[in-house]
């Protein structure tokens, strides 16, 4: 991994939690939406657990801390957006969901050529939102939103525990956290399973997809870049999530979102073009 550029690292995350996305919403009429979060939490935790086997006990409090904020971000961004991709496009809501990344950046930029291509990107956010003739209602628009600002808050404790835990042992326990929170809204949907054990090949392939894979990475990426530079990158999230939207779901964006979707992946694009310059371990956030 550490050969490996932190660019190429969040692009794969990107395309394999979007994938993931997308097989998890042809199972909510099985298990619905708090029960796919609730068995990809919990099967991505087992599967990690079982191959890192974190030594909680030497952990520090601050560490403690640090996976306890990351299970909780993790837990809820994830059934929030499940809640939200019930009614609105996948490419529709994730670039709506891409507020709380873009808020994060513009909190932390600190120049003006990041300034600019984080507001580029949220012109495309707002013109989904000013747009009255689309097919999302506002509710799940809203949810998508509420969505982002989780996603913010994990990007922040993503990286305070990768400073603070060696390894994945520390996703690990996030992960199981994020459960336990997912827990009470999920358990009745999940026992699905238990009438139809194939269901669980999907939500193992959504567990694997969507977090060990994806979050393994990213976690592993936001060791060597600041989280300003890994949000803005993040953009990328809505193009990939409207292919995968259209090759798993059938989804097809019309004009609006689509002119939306690629002024946040143009900005994007900018910002990456912008940083040329190796990031050194210093920049990483603690």
């Amino acid at each position: 991994m550490r050969r490996v550029p932190a660019p190429i690292l969040v692009l794969a995350a990107i395309a394999s939690v979007q994938f993931g996305s997308a097989v998890a919403r042809t199972l909510f009429d099985d298990l619905g939406a708090a029960g796919v979060t609730f068995l990809r939490l919990a099967i991505a935790a087992l599967l990690l657990g079982l191959l890192t086997r974190p030594r909680v006990w030497t952990w520090s409090p601050a560490a403690w801390r640090a996976a306890a904020l990351l299970g909780l971000s993790m837990g809820s961004m994830n059934l929030i957006f499940y809640l939200a991709i019930r009614s609105v496009p996948l490419g529709t809501a994730v670039t709506v969901e891409f507020l709380g990344p873009l808020l994060l950046a513009l909190v932390q930029t600190r120049r003006l050529l990041d300034l600019c291509w984080a507001a580029l990107a949220g012109a495309g956010v707002l013109l989904l939102g000013l747009h009255s003739g689309g097919s999302a209602p506002v509710g799940g628009l809203l949810l998508a939103l509420a969505a982002g600002l989780c996603w913010a808050g994990y990007i922040v404790f993503s990286a305070r525990v990768g400073a603070l835990i060696p390894g994945a042992g520390g996703l690990t326990v996030s992960l199981a956290i994020g459960a336990i929170l997912v827990a009470p809204f999920g358990l009745s949907g999940a026992s699905a399973v238990l009438g139809h054990p194939h269901l669980l090949l999907g939500a193992a392939a959504v567990a694997l997809l969507s977090s060990v894979i994806s979050y393994g990475l990213e976690l592993s990426a936001l060791r060597r870049i600041p989280t300003r530079v890994f949000g803005i990158l993040m953009s990328l999230e809505p193009a990939a999530a409207a292919l995968a939207g259209l090759l798993v779901l059938d989804q097809r964006l019309g004009p609006v979102e689509l002119v939306a979707l690629a002024l946040v992946t143009v900005a994007s694009v900018g910002v990456t073009l912008a940083r040329r310059a190796p990031v050194t371990p210093e920049a990483v956030p603690v």
